[in-house]
């Protein structure tokens, strides 16, 4: 897969899915105010510390080492290349994600099924720390130590309800906090946020959503996501564990009204089709397996 899989092709079709090397992603919406938030905004510690266990899912042709030993993310402008309108909110933050993990073992991350296979488990990088330093700094250029590959897809799925991943690292993750995951399934009404890479740009923490509805295999929610948000962990607003991993959702954009430019598009929270979560049960009975 190369980064045109995801970002360029929103800006070519936004129709009700996109093209992601392997597969097809439905991708995400705003519903009511905008809830998404940069690390740096994060009054929280706690939700700061559940942010630093997030990855992003990076290309390796996106990734070089530099002089000094560090690793140098390559990322477009996320507005230019989406061709979006300049008032669209994070127009000049670089877009270099495909997707998004969490870090719930200490060599194991959980993402969704169609972001990565077996097949190109070697392509992709895990990386921590890409996000936002202030208004104005990204993160692009990480240490080694925060850079991780595919050592092997441990357990995986990919159907129409449920989509998930768990992947084994190529070593143990140190300075990063395992997440810990919910024992009970998430229940309407319960609020809920996300943490990742919407539309592939530095980590988001997204609040103010709730759940509509359980199905089971996965939930439905209104939380304010992206194409590139799919592999985030969700969270419970209350307990702060992990319910469930965000996978697909409503259209993310629309091309504005006499322009030639794109803008997010905005359901009410009640709205739309909603975004799907496939629940956390998944990754957890996968990790019994594994012996975790």
């Amino acid at each position: 897969m190369t980064r045109k899989s995801f970002v360029a092709s929103i800006s070519l079709a936004f129709a009700a899915t996109l093209s992601v090397g392997f597969v097809n992603i439905t991708p995400k919406v705003i519903y009511g105010e905008d809830g998404r938030q940069d690390v740096y905004e994060v009054e929280q510690a706690a939700v700061r510390e559940l942010a630093d266990s997030t990855v992003a899912l990076i290309s390796n042709s996106s990734l070089t080492r530099t002089a000094s030993g560090m690793i140098s993310i390559k990322a477009n402008t996320f507005g230019k290349e989406a061709r979006l309108c300049p008032s669209e909110p994070y127009f000049d933050q670089p877009a270099a994600a495909n997707c998004s993990g969490s870090l719930v073992g200490e060599d194991l991350i959980a993402t969704a099924g169609h972001c990565i296979s077996t097949s190109d488990c070697s392509r992709w990088s895990f990386v921590f720390g890409f996000k936002m330093e202030n208004a104005s700094t990204a993160s692009t250029q990480i240490p080694t130590d925060d850079v991780y590959t595919c050592k092997e897809i441990i357990a995986r799925e990919y159907t129409g309800a449920q989509d998930y991943a768990l992947v084994k690292l190529d070593r143990v993750v140190r300075g990063h906090k395992p997440l810990t995951l919910a024992r009970t399934a998430a229940q309407p009404g319960d609020e809920v946020f996300v943490i990742g890479h919407p539309a592939g740009i530095p980590t988001k923490v997204t609040s103010g959503a709730s759940v509509r509805k359980q199905q089971g295999k996965f939930f439905v929610t209104n939380l304010d996501t992206y194409g590139g948000n799919s592999g985030s962990a969700v969270f419970n607003a209350a307990t702060h564990e992990v319910v469930g991993i965000l996978v697909r959702g409503e259209n993310d954009f629309v091309k504005e009204s006499g322009r030639s430019c794109y803008v997010s598009n905005v359901c009410k929270e009640d709205a739309c089709r909603g975004e799907d979560v496939t629940n956390i049960s998944y990754i957890s009975q996968a990790l019994q397996r594994a012996g975790k």
